[in-house]
């Protein structure tokens, strides 16, 4: 082993030391894991400045190859909640956080990261018109159907008769974590933005059965 590689490889067991203490759902060795995936897909040395990430583009092709999301509004979303600095990067740490929620994260987590992706403003609300541009974009319209926005319009009509609680014609976070309680089906109304059983566990077996010693 060269000193070089010898050298990333403790400053790489050092990270992961510190982030496994920080973030919930990986030990020590996935974390380990997980930053080498990362500094693979970051590509090669040229590619790497301080304190950059994943970009944006990087990043939907990982949405897209790897967990099948499709949904360009939805992805962006996604990227937007793994990129909690908003610097345009998703940084290994943010990388790991992100993941802890996305691959293993409890109810109480996803149902905050999916009010978070819907949630398109940040204002702290669902409102309608996102219910309408997130169940526009993600439905399969039935060329048949005369004016679609009308059968998208009954259904945010729908949703909010089922989800608004205090009947304010909006979703704040307490509506959605009660209904998301009383239905789990509902944590992913307005669009996919989890990743399904299978995916999880394509992505699992391929990042932490990766030899260490590279």
């Amino acid at each position: 082993m060269s000193e070089m590689s010898a050298m990333n490889r403790k400053l790489i067991q050092k990270l992961a030391d510190t982030l496994s203490k920080q973030v919930k759902h990986f030990n020590k060795t996935e974390t380990e894991c997980l930053i080498r995936l990362f500094n693979g897909l970051l590509g090669d040395n040229t590619e790497r400045r301080v304190g950059n990430g994943l970009d944006r583009g990087k990043f939907r092709n990982i949405l897209h190859k790897t967990f099948g999301m499709t949904d360009d509004m939805i992805m962006d979303r996604v990227f937007r909640a793994f990129d909690k600095d908003n610097d345009s990067y998703v940084s290994v740490k943010e990388w790991i956080e992100g993941l802890s929620v996305f691959l293993r994260g409890t109810l109480d987590e996803k149902i905050k990261y999916c009010f978070d992706v819907y949630d398109l403003n940040g204002d702290g609300y669902i409102s309608r018109e996102e219910m309408f541009h997130m169940l526009k974009n993600s439905l399969i319209r039935q060329p048949t159907e005369e004016d679609p926005d009308e059968g998208i319009k009954d259904l945010v009509e729908i949703t909010l008769k089922k989800m608004d609680h205090d009947h304010d014609g909006r979703l704040s976070y307490a509506d959605f974590e009660k209904a998301v309680r009383e239905e789990n089906l509902l944590l992913e109304a307005f669009g996919t933005c989890l990743p399904d059983a299978k995916s999880i566990l394509a992505f699992e077996q391929h990042a932490f059965q990766e030899p260490l010693d590279r």
